[in-house]
């Protein structure tokens, strides 16, 4: 597999790899998903849009340069405090793992991101991971990010980001960290041939997380917990299917999270409304909602392949990431794609 270069979100050469019930696997263009769905199947898509979430500047106690990526918050309605990620001096052209440490961060430390102004309230557990609390009300903290704020990237990408590179064709709330990029399979074309054929297609909003922090550490604890709203009506859709027998069909790894742990609050129904996902969805997960995944192509020690495990075996990913090899599938978020169907 090689990383895709080029933010692109439907490249005409795009590809998918279909993993049915059984195992069983096939190539395919990925325009072509919409041939995997039946009438009668309901498709949820995170509406998430994609916020500036790398914020340069200066620690000011040392003054030394610094990146902070926001990470997490405690809601989707909360704009004061972000977890985030902290770099110390350069850019996304360096790997993530060769970036340098920041200056010693402690609770009370004043950071200086362009407009913004920032406290450490608190570490994470880890010299890089650290709450802050920006200054100012909502709407100055709002404006300080989209004015001075960029889209994380990483180093496989050597164009900078521009903000229509990340938002899918249903973005909404600027809530996600990382696009939820599985969402770029998507356009009006596919919408409209879904309706047409018969398949219900709603939408949750789940702020998505960073996928890479560039420390092994780290990046074991990842996905970050992340807050999610599920609207009244695509839960009412989703439980609606379940009676029937119906498939549910996720777009991402965000959807399966969000929909995964919201029915865990009632079990084997999903509750609508507010809520983080905390959990962590494997090969020890029993999914109660989500028949199906169309996710991208991720390397086998990320967060987003292991949660694949909850869909197949470890011997049907084994192949089917030695399949995509082979083929020089692209990984990242303007790559290639898989479908899983729940074995």
């Amino acid at each position: 597999m090689i990383a895709a270069t080029e933010p692109r979100q439907r490249p005409p050469d795009a590809r998918l790899l279909v993993v049915d019930a059984l195992g069983r696997m096939r190539h395919t263009a990925r325009r072509d998903f919409v041939n995997l769905l039946r009438a009668g199947d309901v498709v949820i898509a995170n509406d998430a849009a994609t916020l500036p979430a790398s914020l340069v500047g200066h620690h000011l106690p040392t003054r030394g340069a610094i990146e902070v990526r926001l990470a997490g918050r405690r809601s989707l309605d909360d704009v004061e405090s972000f977890s985030a990620v902290v770099f110390g001096a350069g850019d996304f052209h360096t790997p993530t793992e060769r970036r340098p440490a920041p200056p010693l961060l402690s609770p009370g430390d004043r950071l200086a991101l362009g407009p913004l102004r920032a406290t450490v309230t608190e570490m994470l557990g880890h010299p890089r991971l650290a709450l802050l609390h920006f200054d100012g009300s909502a709407d100055d903290i709002w404006a300080g990010i989209a004015r001075h704020g960029r889209p994380i990237q990483y180093a496989h990408m050597s164009t900078p980001l521009s903000l229509w590179d990340v938002w899918t064709v249903i973005a909404g709330p600027p809530v996600a960290f990382e696009p939820p990029s599985a969402g770029f399979v998507l356009d009006w074309e596919a919408l409209a041939t879904l309706r047409r054929r018969g398949v219900e297609f709603a939408t949750i909003t789940h702020a998505a997380g960073i996928s890479s922090t560039g420390d092994p550490e780290l990046d074991g604890h990842l996905p970050f917990d992340e807050p999610y709203d599920i609207p009244t009506a695509t839960a009412c859709t989703i439980n609606r299917a379940l009676a029937d027998g119906r498939r549910i069909v996720a777009i991402g790894t965000t959807v399966v999270r969000a929909l995964e742990h919201a029915a865990s609050i009632r079990g084997a129904t999903v509750t609508a409304g507010p809520g983080v996902a905390t959990q962590r969805i494997n090969e020890t997960s029993q999914l109660q909602i989500v028949d199906a995944i169309i996710s991208g192509v991720h390397e086998p020690a990320t967060s987003h392949f292991q949660l694949l495990r909850a869909f197949a075996d470890r011997t049907t990913l084994e192949t089917a990431d030695a399949a995509m090899t082979a083929g020089g599938y692209r990984t990242h978020e303007f790559g290639d794609s898989v479908w899983f169907e729940r074995r």
